[in-house]
């Protein structure tokens, strides 16, 4: 175990850890990256107190959390995105203690893994939010009051066809192929419809 007692491997599991853990924040239920991140944030709190640790440097890691957490509350704010990716990389490469003012990780690792970390980050949390923020596509609420056609018979079960696309539907009263229909409401992704006279 002493052989993974390392500054190089303890800031990879750091950075790696603390992406899975931003990319939770940013889609959470998936499980997967909240699982990562606690595997990886363990093992490298093993390596930290194995290690030892700058105090400041730690202290700018948790700080990074606070522009990362207002970036995602709303649109336009990618400087205190870019403030907290810069914070993440800084804390975790001065995290273990070196000689003067140089880190004790590898600089070319450090480099390497804080550029690609970055442009990660950047582009990935960025998606998320838009994804998040995004308006549905088709808004089923919508559907409600506007007519269609039946594509097969329609009564417990059946096809129609409204705003272009083909939806399951039901009926109350049997509803023959090819007739009018209009939507009355909705049960999930099925469609509750009435023949629809009037636009005959």
């Amino acid at each position: 175990m002493e052989l993974f007692l390392n500054a190089n491997i303890a800031y990879l599991l750091l950075m790696f850890g603390s992406i899975a853990m931003l990319m939770a924040l940013v889609t959470p239920g998936t499980h997967l990256f909240e699982g990562g991140a606690l595997l990886l944030l363990a093992a490298a709190g093993y390596e930290v107190y194995k290690l030892g640790f700058n105090l400041w440097a730690m202290i700018v890691l948790v700080l990074a959390l606070v522009p990362f957490i207002y970036a995602i509350q709303k649109p336009k704010r990618e400087w205190a995105l870019a403030l907290s990716i810069l914070a993440l990389i800084v804390g975790s490469l001065y995290l273990f203690p070196g000689t003067g003012w140089l880190p004790a990780v590898n600089p070319i690792l450090a480099v390497v893994v804080s550029v690609l970390s970055a442009g990660f980050l950047w582009i990935a949390v960025r998606k998320g939010m838009l994804a998040h923020r995004a308006r549905p596509l088709q808004d089923l609420q919508g559907l409600i009051g506007q007519t269609g056609q039946a594509k097969t018979e329609v009564f417990d079960a059946g096809s129609v066809q409204v705003a272009s696309e083909l939806w399951s539907a039901r009926s109350e009263k049997s509803i023959p192929a090819g007739s009018l229909i209009r939507v009355i409401s909705r049960n999930g992704f099925t469609l509750v419809v009435e023949r629809d006279d009037q636009s005959k």
